[in-house]
């Protein structure tokens, strides 16, 4: 498996238009895209920093991961995300590694990409998302 990069660090959030504020506001830095992912019953604000992103995840449903993240730990840091280049190749690998797969085929995710989420019991507790952009799968 070849990480090209960390892509993005996921923060769930109660609401991705109050703490885009405090990015902004104090960091300086601005959430740029904003998209829904029906399938995910998630809306993300991607914010640019560097070669990587902070992605605000914000649910669109009551009953949704998300929400039922916030409801169990609150709002804060949900997964941290690698770039791979060949990401069906790296599950491959992960799975004849005997890591635990959430996700064992990529999906689709948000900003054009697919991802596939690796189990938190099999990665000391970190709930790990490996995604690759969309025009390099062609």
């Amino acid at each position: 498996m070849n990480i090209v990069k960390i892509d993005h660090i996921g923060v769930a959030v109660d609401g991705i238009e109050e703490a885009g504020q405090f990015w902004q506001q104090i960091l300086g830095l601005a959430v740029t895209e904003s998209e829904t992912v029906e399938s995910q019953q998630v809306t993300t604000g991607f914010i640019p920093v560097g070669d990587s992103e902070i992605e605000l995840l914000e649910s669109t449903m009551e009953t949704g991961p998300i929400a039922k993240f916030i409801e169990k730990r609150g709002p804060g840091i949900h997964h941290i995300a690698f770039e791979v280049d060949n990401l069906a190749q790296a599950l491959e690998e992960l799975k004849s590694a005997g890591i635990r797969l959430i996700d064992e085929q990529p999906r689709p995710g948000a900003g054009d990409k697919r991802i596939a989420f690796l189990h938190p019991k099999a990665t000391g507790g970190v709930l790990v998302e490996l995604c690759e952009r969309v025009d390099r799968c062609r």
